[in-house]
């Protein structure tokens, strides 16, 4: 709910999450297989700096995040070539001033796949940011057990919003269809399974 602690602060505890493991990352990793079957890790990495990016761009307009390639939204756009520590840090500077913006969380922003309240869209993005730092843990071999408190957290409110509408094969639908977890599974990987992905 909105004014928990949780909620106030998951948006950026997502995205500190995420930089935590892209700092792990070095340039012998880049091309590593991921969980998301149609990236590597260097695909992986350019599209949460490019959609932390997004997020910024759908709530606060175009203004929000400069034109289409600053924000991360131009295929061309090649973060993991340069710092990509320094864009991602960039990234989260851009999407969390978007939602501090006063009217951000309750304006409704109509999106290619539904129309959304600004705090759902808030939850949204820090789930796909905060899944996305999972993945580039898995891919990297970094210990995957991320923040079990904000995953969930994360969880409840996926559990509320994605819908069967949202899901469909890997490359053509936001997410995945449900994957059962191992009974064992924390958090974070009940997460990741229940948005489609394989632990």
């Amino acid at each position: 709910m909105r004014g928990t602690p949780v909620a106030d602060s998951a948006l950026h505890q997502s995205l500190h999450s995420t930089l935590s493991v892209l700092t792990k990352v070095g340039p012998a990793d880049l091309d590593a297989a991921t969980p998301c079957a149609s990236w590597d890790v260097r695909a992986l990495v350019n599209h949460f700096v490019g959609s932390a990016r997004w997020w910024a761009a759908v709530v606060g307009g175009p203004d929000a995040a400069g034109d289409a390639e600053d924000a991360g939204l131009a295929d061309s756009v090649d973060f993991a070539a340069g710092d990509p520590v320094a864009a991602y840090e960039e990234s989260t500077r851009l999407v969390v001033a978007a939602f501090a913006v006063e009217g951000a969380l309750d304006k409704t922003v109509l999106l290619p796949f539904g129309e959304f309240p600004g705090a759902v869209l808030r939850d949204l993005a820090a789930t796909e940011q905060f899944v996305h730092g999972w993945d580039l843990a898995r891919a990297i071999g970094y210990p995957a057990a991320l923040d079990p408190e904000l995953a969930s957290w994360l969880l409840g409110r996926a559990r509320l919003t994605v819908t069967e509408e949202y899901r469909g094969p890997d490359g053509q639908a936001l997410f995945g269809p449900v994957v059962e977890a191992p009974a064992d599974a924390g958090p974070a990987d009940q997460l990741a399974a229940f948005l489609g992905w394989r632990i």
